[in-house]
Parts: C-alpha cells; sequence; structure tokens
C-alpha cells in the first residue's frame, strides 16, 4: 500500500511541476514548434481543459492552473486517508 501511496504521490508532483512549467512558459511563447512546449501542452491539457469550462478568465488572468494544482494536491491525501 505504502508503494500504491508513493506512486500517486510522485505522479501528483509530476502533474503539478508539468502545469507550472506550462504557465511560465505561456509567459515568455515560446511558439508551437517549440518541443517543450508541444509535451507540456499534451500532458497537462487534458486536465486544465475540463477546468477550463467551469473556471471563467478573469480580465486576463487564467485560474484555472493554479485551481488544478490545489485539486492535484489534494488527490494523494484523500487516497491515504479513504484508502484503509
Amino acid at each position: 500500500m505504502a508503494f500504491l501511496f508513493s506512486l500517486i504521490r510522485l505522479l501528483c508532483d509530476v502533474l503539478v511541476i508539468a502545469i507550472l512549467l506550462r504557465t511560465i512558459l505561456s509567459w515568455i511563447s515560446p511558439g508551437s514548434t517549440n518541443v517543450l512546449a508541444v509535451i507540456l501542452y499534451r500532458v497537462t491539457e487534458p486536465i486544465l481543459a475540463p477546468l477550463r469550462r467551469i473556471i471563467p478568465r478573469v480580465g486576463r488572468f487564467d485560474f484555472t492552473p493554479l485551481v488544478a494544482i490545489i485539486l492535484i494536491q489534494a488527490i494523494p491525501y484523500l487516497f491515504y486517508y479513504l484508502l484503509p
């Protein structure tokens, strides 16, 4: 059970880092031909797209990555407390 919890925690941490990198890359706008930007987009878009339908933009600010990070950080704790 400890291995499963560690694996879930690791996957969640990797997703958080990917979302943070995508957010930082969006500020410098490397373009759609950048390999790192394409990989980050493919990894994070399935998580961010459903949230964008629920959370509206506030002016020029998109709070979807922040909400996604909070939700992803809660996942390991839910597994830890809900699974015996």
